[in-house]
């Protein structure tokens, strides 16, 4: 039995390879003193129980250092996924350090663009199914199809997918009840497809399974700002972000 609440869950043990800076992007400064992680847990934490981080081997030390004081209070847990084997494995990697809650908002470890108000009402709206921001994107990454309640498909840029100009992308956050969940993964792993152009079994095709297979319904959130989708991925992705803290320190 779940207790209520929501536990957030960082997948963050990427190394930044394309910044090239060596060190993972969560930890990777916006302003003097201030991280992706300091604005990620500003904005989460006024609307969840508990945040778990999960990190790879090199950053677990360096992670825990700058989380110190959130680890030291238990507002913060820390995992380390040993081998970068995709999001779905380092999120139920760590499923006993969420599986007592009775939802889980994951979030991408580099959406430092996101605001406190798409955590804010996506919370407020989430049920035992699955709860979506969704934003238009004149040329979005990925990008979801729906219909009414349903999710249909999730179309992939990476696995060489064409999305379609004006569809709905992701920003990095997803809203998952967490009852029945982790079986719900390993039938989904029984029969998953490798990707296409990476030959990794995708998180983001989960949900669509979770709607068609399972019936959980799926309730858009929908958000105004396209930026909130944008992480950081590349040089001037992390400028963007420095410019949009600079303009808005929230």
């Amino acid at each position: 039995m779940s207790e209520q609440g929501v536990c957030a869950v960082i997948p963050a043990a990427g190394s930044g390879t394309r910044l090239g800076l060596g060190i993972p992007k969560i930890m990777l400064e916006i302003a003097d003193g201030v991280t992706v992680w300091h604005l990620l847990h500003r904005r989460l934490s006024p609307w969840v129980e508990h945040v778990h981080v999960v990190v790879s081997p090199a950053g677990e030390i360096p992670f825990r250092r700058l989380a110190a004081a959130e680890i030291e209070r238990g507002a913060v847990s820390v995992s380390v996924q040993a081998r970068p084997t995709g999001m779905g494995d380092a999120i139920f990697g760590a499923v006993a350090s969420w599986e007592a809650y009775e939802r889980i908002l994951v979030v991408w470890g580099d959406q430092v663009n996101l605001s406190s108000a798409t955590v804010r009402q996506v919370v407020l709206a989430g049920h035992d199914g699955v709860t979506l921001p969704l934003v238009p994107m004149p040329d979005p990454y990925v990008e979801y199809e729906l219909d009414g309640p349903r999710l249909v498909r999730v179309r992939m840029s990476r696995e060489g997918d064409e999305c379609r100009p004006g569809g709905l992308s992701d920003v990095g956050v997803f809203c998952l009840g967490t009852d029945g969940l982790t079986r719900a993964w390993a039938g989904y792993l029984a029969d998953a497809a490798p990707g296409a152009a990476t030959g990794e079994i995708n998180f983001l095709p989960f949900l669509p399974y979770l709607s068609q297979v399972h019936g959980r319904t799926v309730t858009v959130v929908p958000v105004a700002d396209p930026d909130e989708a944008r992480g950081v991925n590349t040089a001037d992705d992390l400028d963007f972000a420095r410019r949009a803290f600079q303009r808005c320190p929230d």
